[in-house]
């Protein structure tokens, strides 16, 4: 049985709806799930990962790392950093000291709203970046340097 309907382009179709359905509702602040486009509209995985692609391509919306897809609205550039970017700022706004205990996985989980293991990847890119001490069972995490703000040498 021959299909009639050609796959070619629906993501951009899907893309194109969310698209108005966003300019349309002003509250919206997060996209379906790829379960709920795949379920709503009949098409793979695939599909619905093409049409976030789509749109963060666009500049309509941002992975939130285990979480939903985040809706960009224009003047939210500053929310764009990644979540070690913003890992780092914690230093600086809690003002914690060389030797202090950085904030757990779970504040930071809650203080951030994404996953703990999410948090925990950017916990060791800052640890890899010589910021954070090691993560040990049972121990926590504490500052081993402070973010330079400049590009001058420390001694």
């Amino acid at each position: 049985m021959p299909q009639h309907v050609s796959p070619r382009g629906t993501f951009r179709k899907i893309a194109d709806g969310l698209k108005s359905q966003i300019e349309k509702d002003g509250e919206m602040a997060q996209l379906p799930s790829a379960a709920e486009l795949m379920s709503e509209h009949g098409v793979s995985r695939g599909v619905a990962l093409r049409v976030f692609a789509a749109l963060r391509e666009d500049g309509i919306a941002e992975r939130v790392p285990g979480g939903r897809w985040r809706v960009m609205r224009s003047g939210e550039e500053s929310e764009r950093r990644t979540l070690a970017e913003r890992l780092v700022d914690v230093i600086t706004v809690d003002k914690l000291a060389v030797g202090e205990s950085f904030p757990s996985t779970t504040e930071l989980s809650n203080r951030f709203g994404v996953s703990r293991p999410t948090v925990s990847k950017a916990l060791d890119k800052l640890a890899a970046a010589g910021l954070l001490s090691e993560a040990r069972q049972g121990k926590q995490r504490t500052v081993r340097a402070l973010p330079k703000r400049t590009e001058s040498p420390e001694s």
